[in-house]
């Protein structure tokens, strides 16, 4: 029997929703709207794409949300809607980490990635993963300058990607620093994600499953030089 997941990315300005079965993305709607049309849109796209593929809801074997860090009104409204429809169609409920999906947009060359999302002024949530998509630091709110990431630099080429690189390349110089522009969190990358968690019954309290918010930002010191 197949297993069809409702994937929701509202963490960014892109309203993005996929289906996928069996971990594969089927459907994606999404529209990267600057003005937040999450609001407005996202019932819109989850009925359009449950019609697309001709199912209904309570076909689907899971809802998977990113969770967060991101914007605090689009998570908000993207969890709202996801534990509303578990709870309406008592299905089991998902949770992906945004950075952890935005990194798999990154080309898998062996390479470290670092992928980032805006915060405001000279900050960024970012988490740093491997060539395979691990994990290798977890997600920090951080103010950037000019020595951000200088060890993983100075040991080989580093991608970054999101919508905080636009300030990063300003203040990043360093030859190995590879960026990867105007890419935001999606839906399509989520599927994969939230079908391993499926798979392994990895899923969220849907009365009590919150956003992750970031709101302590800590600024990096550069390291001491040694003689």
């Amino acid at each position: 029997m197949s297993t069809f997941i409702l994937n929701i990315e509202t963490a960014t300005t892109n309203c993005s929703v996929s289906i996928a079965k069996d971990g594969q993305t089927i459907v994606l709607k999404e529209d990267n709207d600057k003005s937040y049309s999450h609001a407005e849109r996202l019932h819109v796209y989850i009925d359009s794409a449950l019609k697309e593929v001709g199912i209904t809801g309570a076909d689907l074997s899971a809802i998977a949300i990113s969770k967060g860090p991101g914007s605090y009104t689009g998570l908000r409204i993207g969890v709202s809607t996801a534990k509303g429809l578990c709870f309406a169609l008592d299905k089991p409920l998902i949770a992906v980490p945004t950075l952890a999906a935005l990194a798999k947009q990154a080309p898998m060359d062996h390479r470290v990635i670092v992928a980032m999302l805006d915060a405001r002024r000279m900050e960024v949530y970012s988490a740093i993963y491997d060539s395979n998509y691990n994990e290798i630091r977890a997600t920090e709110a951080q103010i950037l300058d000019e020595n951000a990431f200088a060890e993983n630099l100075q040991n080989g080429k580093v991608y970054f990607i999101g919508n905080g690189v636009e300030k990063t390349k300003t203040l990043i110089t360093n030859p190995n620093a590879i960026f990867i522009e105007d890419k935001l969190p999606s839906a399509n990358e989520m599927s994969v994600l939230a079908y391993k968690k499926y798979q392994s019954n990895d899923f969220e309290d849907v009365a009590y499953f919150e956003p992750y918010y970031l709101k302590d930002f800590v600024a990096l010191k550069p390291k001491a030089k040694t003689k």
